[in-house]
């Protein structure tokens, strides 16, 4: 089976201190660190399980600049075979409609029978990459996928619904499948699969390689275009009660009246 994940290379920004840059659109990169986007992190570990059980081939693909190499080499390292990054000056502001314009003709010339992407990426949170892929490809979809299984060229998945409840569809191959955290655990990368990983090419394409226009991408072909960005306002203080449990009970009870809750 010949699969295909979609990776980001994204900024970790759980525990840093969030600034916004001089255009006011983006924030301030430097110093952050970057890694996988976590959803994608779980749809390699996938790709990688499913190639073992029944062989076959795995690539990678990124959209950025250079330093996104790291995140493919550890995919490599992990067990993929094949990465591929797009890059081009004139990708900066592109949407997730954007990107998946520029995946889609990537993907169109390779060998796929089945294609999984983050369910959503960390530092956008669009959600938006896999099903757009997919009506560009012409194939059918699921979303925040939680099991895969396969049967008579068919992936029957379990889809994460709300309040905890699961769907189980039957998708016909070849499909795209965007997938959710927890589906699987992630294995830890090798010193072995390291070296290997460094060994092994990227394959670069520009714009002009796929064929594809500077209108077609960045803020000229994308959907949502960001006009603002700011930090939202502390606009409430946590208190802190301190003493013995005695006075902090009666301090509490205190608090409670004062609004009204008692």
């Amino acid at each position: 089976m010949d699969i295909i994940v979609c990776v980001k290379h994204v900024p970790e920004t759980a525990e840093a201190d969030i600034r916004i840059d001089s255009t006011g659109k983006s924030i301030e990169k430097t110093g952050l660190v970057f890694d996988i986007n976590e959803w994608d992190d779980y749809a390699v570990e996938e790709a990688v399980r499913i190639k073992e059980k029944l062989g076959g081939t795995v690539t990678v693909i990124t959209v950025g600049s250079e330093d996104a190499d790291s995140t493919l080499r550890k995919c490599l390292a992990r067990g993929a075979d094949k990465a591929i990054r797009v890059t081009d000056p004139k990708l900066e502001g592109s949407d997730g409609y954007a990107i998946a314009k520029v995946l889609s003709k990537v993907i169109k010339d390779l060998p796929h029978d089945l294609i999984l992407t983050g369910a959503q990426a960390g530092d956008d949170g669009y959600a938006v990459v896999g099903p757009a892929l997919a009506q560009l490809l012409g194939i059918p979809h699921a979303t925040l996928v939680k099991k895969i299984e396969f049967k008579n060229g068919t992936a029957v998945v379990n889809r994460e619904l709300e309040g905890g409840l699961e769907e189980i569809v039957e998708v016909k191959l070849p499909a795209v499948l965007t997938i959710q955290t927890g589906i699987n655990e992630p294995r830890y990368v090798s010193i072995m699969g390291i070296r290997k990983a460094m060994k092994k090419e990227i394959k670069v394409l520009s714009l002009a390689d796929i064929g594809l226009s500077e209108n077609e991408v960045g803020e000229a072909g994308s959907w949502i275009r960001i006009e603002k960005m700011y930090i939202p306002p502390v606009e409430k203080q946590a208190e802190f009660v301190k003493g013995s449990p005695d006075e902090v009970a009666a301090k509490i009870a205190e608090l409670l009246k004062a609004r009204g809750l008692v």
